[in-house]
């Protein structure tokens, strides 16, 4: 009885989700700026024409980064970066060149300097009209009419230019032009109001700081992965009863016991069907082994005879996480 009451639950929401049974994996992929793992000792500099306090949130944003736990980025003091701009007279006129990155970087031990400028920001508001329809009265009584409302819409922009440098080697490992835009709309009958100028251009500058740091950083991903959930091949009842329990445990995310009726379903099938091997490997990659995933992939892929869309998808994909996967612990672990 009980068995049946998960199974009818497990096909409702089946049929209600309108798509087969889905895992989340969890996958670390490697800093997009692959040449800021030697550099994990940074100092950040005031940017040129800085009114919206980028260089502070960029900062900020590098000193919250943290992997596994643990702080993956140590930031130089301010105090110290600005005494030394100070002793040093050096001007505040916006990216500084390599060989001044390389003075100060040594000054202060640290391995990597950013320096910035921030543009003129931007700000205007358009106005327009949009139609209505309003009606009063009831039943045979009820008359409505178009109205015209007035709308306004406001568009601020904000542009920079970052620039960061390897000291010990006086390169440039990463630099851009950063723009960042947004609008908002507000009717005459609407309850929202337009944001402030200032209000808007903070919300670009963390916008962009946290753009901008996210390269910098190996990060972990969650990504959707679509079990198997239908016979391969011709299934004893029993066999479906294992593969239908092994669902609802992976539902409920008890992959151990989903692992050990999956086991009994490749024996009891000889071994001649790819879904429970799909199924475990898809248990592994949860689990973050994603090398005994990829085991159990390929000895899936092996016993199709036709393509099997997930499995194409999964044999090609898994080799790339594993991939990014070492990559991005080789830049941990610098």
């Amino acid at each position: 009885m009980q068995y049946s009451y998960l199974l009818l639950s497990f096909a409702i929401t089946l049929l209600l989700n309108g798509c087969a049974q889905k895992v989340t994996v969890k996958t670390l992929e490697p800093a997009e700026i692959n040449g800021v793992a030697n550099t994990k000792n940074i100092a950040v500099t005031p940017f040129h024409n800085d009114d919206v306090n980028l260089a502070d949130k960029v900062e900020a944003s590098i000193s919250n980064q943290h992997i596994d736990g643990k702080r993956y980025f140590n930031v130089i003091n301010r105090t110290d970066l600005n005494k030394i701009i100070t002793e040093q007279k050096i001007q505040n006129s916006g990216l500084i060149d390599e060989s001044t990155a390389v003075e100060v970087g040594n000054m202060l031990g640290a391995q990597a300097i950013i320096s910035g400028s921030v543009d003129q920001p931007g700000m205007h508001d358009d106005y327009y009209y949009v139609e209505r329809t309003k009606c009063k009265g009831k039943g045979d009584d009820r008359r409505c009419w178009k109205v015209k409302v007035t709308c306004q819409k406001r568009t601020v922009d904000l542009s920079t230019q970052i620039r960061m440098i390897n000291v010990s080697t006086a390169s440039v490992i990463y630099a851009d032009n950063i723009h960042r835009q947004k609008q908002w709309n507000h009717c005459a009958d609407d309850t929202n109001t337009l944001p402030s100028k200032q209000a808007a251009l903070q919300g670009l500058a963390n916008a962009i700081a946290h753009d901008f740091v996210y390269k910098l950083t190996p990060h972990y991903r969650n990504i959707s992965v679509t079990l198997l959930d239908e016979p391969d091949v011709e299934y004893s009842d029993y066999q479906e009863k294992l593969l239908d329990n092994a669902l609802l445990y992976i539902e409920q995310s008890r992959y151990d016991k989903a692992e050990q009726l999956l086991r009994k379903l490749i024996e009891s099938t000889a071994a001649q069907s790819y879904v429970p091997f799909y199924d475990i490997g898809l248990i592994y990659e949860a689990r973050g082994d994603f090398i005994e995933a990829q085991h159990y992939y390929k000895a899936a892929d092996e016993l199709t005879v036709e393509p099997v869309e997930e499995i194409n998808f999964t044999v090609s994909r898994i080799q790339a996480l594993i991939d990014k996967e070492k990559i991005a612990q080789a830049q941990i672990a610098k």
